[in-house]
């Protein structure tokens, strides 16, 4: 595994997009894999559109030992056939701490997600052993970046479209919002530090704050004066199937809101340890915002 060649599945991911910059940076060749055909005649970066009958393509040729998986974790079973061809012996996965935040949601279908997360990761984890490949489980937090994530992004369009933002309460859970830049050098990172192998690890932001400390710094990042508006419970309810019949609100659940006032934190230190990785507090460039 001493060759910089790497394997990339949901290369044009958020993350994906930032972990081929760095990897392009660092004369990594990439073997990137996408659901979609992308076109690119990038010298280092050699795509392939990925589908059932991937594995059976590509069973004369052998590809990366080292592998990074940022497309859906849940994904990732279907395309054991693919990494077994190619020859893989090492893969760094993207999971959620979404598997223990939303594994008690007031909401089945997030709780139906937690369940998958969890599944797939001891899938993943059965596997891997028992072929032989080495594998690290990365559960990021709250990622945020480049204006098109589906966190804070929304939030600031949210914002830019209504001139406020509501809150359940005091919001006071805590936070700890991690950039898709710091996502992608941890993938890295946890790859190339070959010592580190079968774990599983929580991956956190350089900072702890509320939610709505959170919010504010999105308000000030726009320009504009914090303005939220306070809504109890039982209107959050009333008012979220309103919310629904809007395309980009429709994901928007009671379940989130209530979550305002839960502390989703997760100790990431012994990542931080093992990976000797520093994560950024939470500060928001103009690039990492929605155009107005």
């Amino acid at each position: 595994m001493d060759d910089k060649h790497v394997g990339v599945l949901g290369a044009t991911s958020l993350v994906g997009a930032c972990i081929l910059r760095q990897l392009v940076s660092e004369q990594w060749q990439i073997s990137a894999f996408s659901r979609s055909p992308v076109q690119s005649n990038h010298e280092q970066i050699n795509w392939a559109q990925l589908n059932p009958m991937s594995a059976r393509h590509d069973q004369n040729k052998h590809g990366p030992a080292m592998w990074i998986c940022i497309a859906p974790i849940w994904t990732l079973p279907e395309h054991f056939p693919l990494l077994r061809t190619q020859g893989a012996q090492r893969i760094v996965v993207l999971s959620s701490t979404s598997r223990f935040s939303k594994a008690e949601s007031s909401d089945t279908g997030e709780q139906g997600i937690a369940q998958r997360l969890a599944g797939a990761e001891k899938t993943i984890k059965i596997w891997a052993e028992e072929h032989g490949i080495e594998w690290i489980i990365l559960r990021p937090t709250l990622i945020y970046g480049l204006g098109c994530d589906k966190n804070i992004s929304e939030i600031a369009r949210f914002i830019l479209r209504f001139g406020f933002f509501p809150l359940l309460g005091s919001a006071d859970g805590l936070r700890q919002p991690i950039h898709a830049k710091d996502v992608a050098t941890a993938c890295i990172l946890a790859l190339q530090t070959l010592n580190i192998k079968n774990r599983s690890y929580n991956l956190t932001g350089g900072e702890t704050l509320t939610y709505q400390e959170m919010i504010d710094r999105v308000f000030s990042a726009l320009n504009k004066r914090p303005r939220f508006i306070r809504i109890p419970r039982g209107l959050f309810q009333l008012t979220i199937p309103v919310l629904n019949r809007l395309p980009r609100y429709r994901h928007w659940t009671a379940a989130m809101a209530e979550r305002m006032n839960r502390n989703l934190v997760f100790d990431s230190i012994n990542l931080q340890q093992d990976l000797r990785f520093r994560p950024g507090s939470f500060i928001l460039s103009k690039a990492d915002l929605p155009p107005e």
